[in-house]
């Protein structure tokens, strides 16, 4: 059968040809790769076909457009099917699936990404995709206020990921009857059964008792599934819906229906033929559901252009945690786009203040890092700008999240307070000693570490500008305000605190590590030696320039102070960074948190970790002395 022009109606007749359309596609799409997953793909070709036949609102000429509906497939490595369906959408053509798909260049990734304009967010490590839709379901419901739905396709190995239930209790709690999740239960992973395999029972008790509505399906009954959707889609619900349909991986081609070991694997072509042959043959279906409804987005709140911006009296002593606190509100003062979120400390991390003030605006996400960072995402496709806090030690359990979210091309601000040693006697697990090289480590990052109050103000302001993933991370004590309102902090740069032509040393550090090395360059000026003292507020990008300058001054001799792990934190970018550059001889002494820290004051924790005034000022002076 054969068709080069959109049907006129969408009847369950056609559905079931463009299933097997779907299932074909993905056949042969993954074959002509040589790689792919077309099992997957197979099994849930029944409800992509009805979902998009019938019941998801999307103009595909218009996929920007603020009332579409929403389409994540959480399950990423069914990537052969969601192209399959922009296919039979008319959006790509079967050149384009055949020759690209899986090809190096091609938008057609392995794993679906934003490259496309359909996709919301990059899918593929698992368990992600929901979260990322419960942050688009927010949007919609207390935002945007617009009527449109999101469809997360959800595959039942991860839902063995707990942030699959973290998704669904969140969803519950914000009531979002606007979320339909469909789990597509085919009762096998990559080596084997799933751990539920076909127990329905099971999945529904645990999805009811997280406040979903279930509804439970045969996944290759069309009349079964277009009944569910439309039940999903009536409005006399306050709960998110989760269909679960009993499928079969690999169906249509019996020689694999079911069976182990195909997981991932891409059909040989004999075998792609014989697949093909027994699905019916190929098919050039055009088919399109219904167009979005007519509506238009609330109209965003009255705000204040030129807001009052928090200053601080330079020796003053101020959290830089209750300065963001600050900065956050004057922001949303400024832009009615901005939202926060955070995890449960919003008195700790001062996001509390943006509460009170704009609490149609802030997302309690409680004690669920993972969604807290996946719901930012969320929001952040719907063109919000989310700020997301939390102590930094506890970021570091949601790094796959912030790691995909760079995938996802979005832009994300987080803040991460109480960090290092500093934070006294709480001990290690609450010690973020890791974060800063995590944050690096994501790609196109931003990594920012004030010193004071003022440098909080104006880095958090610059973060609402910054593309791409922006870490800030604040200190839990009080310090003195160094710098006056005016000055600036541009993304990339640093501050020379003190500097002369007579420097014979260079002292290197941030956030509450450049208070010691200014103390320390007092005490070495006591005995005449000049030091330099950089303030590195931005550890990505860094300042090369002045890095540099400053080593050619001081003979190369740079000491590195960091409240951080000796991996990847602030040594390592500086080191990185002289190195890509014609310098001197580089004599280094890195002063970091090597040793397991335990509990004490903030005084005593910094000084048994080496990182403390005394500490920079004695190997400055063993530089001097070898030099």
């Amino acid at each position: 059968m054969a068709s080069s022009q959109p049907v006129a109606s969408t009847e369950l007749d056609q559905i079931e040809e463009l299933a097997a359309q779907l299932r074909v596609d993905s056949v042969r799409s993954s074959t002509s790769a040589g790689s792919g997953h077309p099992t997957s793909s197979m099994s849930a070709a029944d409800l992509l076909a009805v979902l998009v036949g019938r019941h998801l609102r999307y103009d595909w000429d218009r996929p920007e457009s603020d009332t579409n509906d929403h389409l994540i497939f959480s399950k990423g490595h069914a990537s052969p099917l969601l192209y399959s369906v922009y296919k039979a959408v008319g959006v790509i053509s079967d050149h384009e699936l055949m020759t690209g798909y899986r090809r190096l260049g091609s938008r057609l990734q392995g794993h679906p990404t934003p490259v496309l304009p359909w996709v919301d967010v990059a899918t593929g490590s698992l368990g992600q995709g929901l979260p990322d839709g419960v942050g688009v379901a927010l949007a919609g419901k207390y935002l945007d206020k617009l009527p449109y739905r999101v469809w997360v396709l959800c595959g039942d190995s991860e839902m063995a990921e707990g942030s699959m239930w973290e998704a669904l209790d969140k969803a519950s709690h914000y009531k979002l009857s606007n979320l339909i999740a469909l789990v597509d239960v085919n009762r096998l992973g990559q080596r084997g059964p799933t751990e539920l395999a076909w127990d329905i029972d099971a999945y529904a008790r645990r999805a009811e008792a997280f406040g979903a509505r279930v509804l439970t399906v045969d996944g290759h009954d069309l009349t079964q599934i277009d009944q569910a959707l439309a039940i999903a889609t009536d409005d006399g619900t306050d709960r998110p819906t989760v269909i679960l349909a009993r499928t079969i991986k690999g169906r249509g081609f019996h020689e694999i229906e079911d069976h182990e070991g195909w997981h991932g694997k891409a059909l040989p072509a004999d075998m792609a033929d014989r697949a093909v042959a027994e699905l019916g043959g190929e098919r050039n279906l055009l088919v399109r559901g219904p167009l979005p409804r007519d509506s238009s987005p609330a109209q965003a709140a009255e705000t204040d252009p030129s807001p009052g911006l928090p200053a601080y009296l330079c020796g003053e002593k101020i959290a830089t945690r209750k300065a963001y606190g600050d900065a956050l509100l004057a922001l949303g003062r400024r832009n009615a786009r901005v939202v926060a979120l955070d995890g449960e400390v919003s008195n700790s991390t001062h996001a509390d203040v943006f509460a009170k003030a704009y609490p149609d605006r802030y997302f309690e996400m409680f004690i669920a890092e993972q969604q807290m960072v996946a719901a930012a995402v969320g929001l952040s496709v719907r063109h919000y700008v989310p700020f997301a806090s939390t102590f930094a030690a506890f970021l570091t359990r949601a790094h796959d999240f912030i790691r995909m979210a760079a995938v996802s091309q979005v832009d994300l601000r987080l803040v991460g307070s109480h960090a290092g040693v500093e934070i006294g006697a709480d001990g290690p697990s609450q010690m973020a000693l890791e974060d800063l090289a995590m944050v690096r480590a994501v790609h196109g990052s931003t990594v920012l570490y004030p010193s004071d109050a003022t440098s909080t103000v104006a880095l958090t302001l610059a973060m609402a500008d910054t593309p791409g993933i922006s870490y800030l991370r604040t200190t839990r004590g009080s310090y003195p305000v160094l710098y006056r309102p005016e000055e600036t902090f541009p993304v990339g740069g640093s501050k020379l605190l003190r500097h002369s032509d007579s420097d014979q040393v260079t002292l290197i550090g941030a956030g509450v590590t450049v208070h010691h090395c200014l103390t320390a360059a007092d005490r070495l000026a006591a005995d005449g030696i000049r030091s330099r003292v950089v303030d590195l507020y931005s550890v990505k990008p860094l300042d090369t320039a002045t890095l540099a300058s400053a080593a050619a001054a001081t003979q190369g001799l740079l000491v590195i102070a960091e409240d951080h792990h000796p991996e990847g934190g602030l040594g390592s970018a500086v080191v990185d960074a002289l190195l890509a550059v014609p310098t001197p001889r580089l004599r280094v002494s890195h002063l970091a948190v090597r040793e397991m820290p335990g509990s004490g004051t903030t005084v005593e924790l910094l000084d048994e970790a080496g990182i403390s005034a005394k500490h920079i000022e004695a190997a400055a002076r063993r530089l001097l002395a070898d030099g």
